[in-house]
């Protein structure tokens, strides 16, 4: 198990490293001196100079790689800053181990007391981790918090718009309803919508690109209806959802008597949109000849209906969505790469909801407002209101499905409790077990073969995801885990959980 020790280098640590005897080892040097971590990633906001002097120092006494990131504060107790440059940071770190197979101790005595703050933050919401404090009478010992700490007190880390947002909004109007509808506050979406907007402005094709339930078709209606084209229809196509043999004729339309069914004349999609948006969702699903039809009437600008020999002009606005990768696609031959250029020409990267650091409450507010509107007619119905345990749960959960996801899960726990506060354990029972982030996947079951890859590393993956699964769902009863794991007894538990370095 890779063992990661994240701290921001404080004047101690500083002092430490110049030799200055009563800040003996610095709480840094302590900690590594004391136990064993595989890697350390050091967070400063001093100089280059110094950064460069204590890494030197604390390589020679820790056998732990070292990792350096230097941010830039305009203040070292500003807690918006700090959030933000230590959940990037953990986020960073948790990127380049494997997820499964890492133990993660943030360290609460180097730095300002508002750094100390957010790593407690941060380990009771979105970054769960062991904490520690060091002196120099009572050495390196664990900190347990008797208490919870709600993310409701996470704080708002978005700082005024930057420059690359304040580029982007320049010489637009006031921001429409529409994408004021987006709820967000995190610069990362402030960014795409900034983007959309730009795109909204110019009647240009675009390609939204983004996992399922990250609000592709939201962002193409806004689009639409703030653009030149608001007054004429918007219409959406599933394209993974209509069958081979019809797609012809589900676009550009029929003849009475082209064939079999065909009892009248029948506009497609093409016709139907002329003069608006025809928003194509998962385009990524066309089979190879429709992509050919797909482009002729882009480029061309005309249809011919099935059983007709006469073109028809049309005037549509195309936005296309997708969750594949459409350049792998084309790689491979899965998808035609005159299409993607052809419909790529304004692209639009929607953000995971787990990269959308400040949003989730947000979210969960809203979704959370709109789930008792719709319910509070309903006989027996109670006002819902989630518990700060609850809360923290679901800044745990890395939401693969994304705000599709969060809105189930946020009704079936509504629903399935009697009472008007969501507890902890109602969340994990809403929870759906089974789900598992895009990175989680990539790490246990799509390895490339060479690479370095190594089957009993990726059995070991397999093990501690389900053993970890096991403990949650029956609450640490190992005789219960063994029934659900297919394991001989509770001993044998015992065994695996030691084997993989699980904590009880």
């Amino acid at each position: 198990m890779n063992k990661v020790l994240i701290a921001w280098v404080g004047n101690t640590d500083l002092k430490a490293s110049r030799g200055k005897h009563e800040a003996g080892l610095g709480p840094i040097g302590q900690a590594v001196s004391q136990r064993t971590f595989t890697h350390v990633a050091l967070l400063s906001n001093f100089s280059k100079e110094d950064e460069k002097r204590f890494v030197e120092w604390i390589r020679k006494r820790t056998s732990a790689t070292i990792g350096l990131y230097h941010m830039e504060l305009s203040s070292p107790t500003d807690f918006g800053e700090i959030y933000e440059a230590a959940a990037n940071t953990v986020s960073d770190v948790k990127k380049r181990f494997n997820t499964g197979d890492i133990k993660i101790t943030y360290h609460l005595s180097p730095g300002t007391p508002a750094m100390a703050a957010v790593w407690i933050i941060l380990s009771k919401t979105s970054y769960p981790a062991e904490l520690i404090e060091s002196s120099l009478e009572k050495g390196v010992k664990t900190v347990s918090l008797p208490f919870e700490i709600s993310a409701d007190y996470v704080p708002d880390i978005l700082k005024p718009p930057d420059d690359e947002i304040l580029k982007l909004t320049q010489g637009l109007s006031p921001e429409s309803p529409e994408f004021g509808a987006i709820i967000h506050r995190s610069k990362e979406m402030k960014r795409v919508i900034a983007q959309s907007r730009r795109l909204a402005a110019h009647d240009v094709p675009v390609l939204i690109q983004g996992e399922s339930g990250t609000g592709k078709e939201l962002f193409a209606r806004a689009i639409h209806t703030t653009s030149q084209r608001k007054d004429g229809p918007f219409i959406a196509v599933n394209c993974g959802a209509i069958p081979p043999d019809l797609i012809e004729s589900e676009f550009f339309g029929h003849k009475k008597g082209s064939f079999t069914g065909a009892t009248s004349d029948t506009e497609g999609y093409f016709s139907n949109t002329d003069g608006g948006t025809l928003f194509l969702d998962e385009i990524g699903e066309l089979p190879v000849p429709a992509q050919v039809k797909l482009l002729r009437a882009i480029q061309e600008e005309k249809i011919t209906k099935i059983g007709s020999s006469k073109p028809e002009s049309i005037n549509v606005r195309i936005v296309a969505a997708t969750n594949r990768n459409l350049i792998e696609d084309v790689e491979s031959g899965r998808f035609r790469e005159d299409l993607f250029h052809r419909i790529a020409v304004g692209v639009l990267n929607l953000p995971p909801l787990r990269d959308r650091h400040g949003d989730l409450d947000l979210i969960i507010d809203h979704v959370l407002e709109g789930i008792n509107k719709n319910f509070e007619g309903t006989s027996g119905w109670k006002h819902k209101k989630l518990s700060a345990g609850a809360r923290n749960i679901m800044h745990q959960h890395s939401w693969p499905g994304n705000v599709r996801e969060l809105y189930n899960t946020l009704s079936r726990a509504a629903i399935l409790i009697a009472g008007e506060t969501i507890e902890a354990d109602d969340m994990r029972d809403a929870l759906l077990s089974t789900s598992q982030s895009p990175e989680e996947q990539e790490t246990i079951l799509n390895r490339s073969l060479g690479k370095g890859l190594s089957l009993p590393n990726i059995l070991s993956d397999v093990a501690r995801h389900y053993l970890k699964r096991a403990a949650k769902e029956s609450r640490g009863n190992k005789t219960k885990m063994a029934s659900l794991v297919g394991l001989p007894s509770y001993q044998t538990v015992t065994n695996w959980m030691n084997k993989y370095g699980i904590e009880e």
